[in-house]
């Protein structure tokens, strides 16, 4: 699995707390070595939520495919 970072856009791979699966957010903290702190926002840069959520619920995006390799 690919390391996470700080400000990388990740999706949930299950529902956490009112976010539904799929949702796209972005990591904004570090809260202990396997849980970030992600932020939820809508298309105007709103925030809907933010969450603790584990490692093994997140999934990094990628939108160049040469980074991912």
């Amino acid at each position: 699995m690919d390391s996470l970072s700080l400000l990388d856009v990740v999706a949930l791979l299950s529902p956490c707390g009112k976010v539904p699966t799929g949702a796209v957010g972005t990591i904004v903290e570090f809260l202990e070595p396997e849980v970030f702190l992600v932020e939820f926002s809508d298309d105007n840069g709103r925030t809907l939520a933010i969450e603790s959520v584990p490692k093994d619920n997140l999934l990094k995006l990628h939108y160049d495919f040469a980074q991912a390799a």
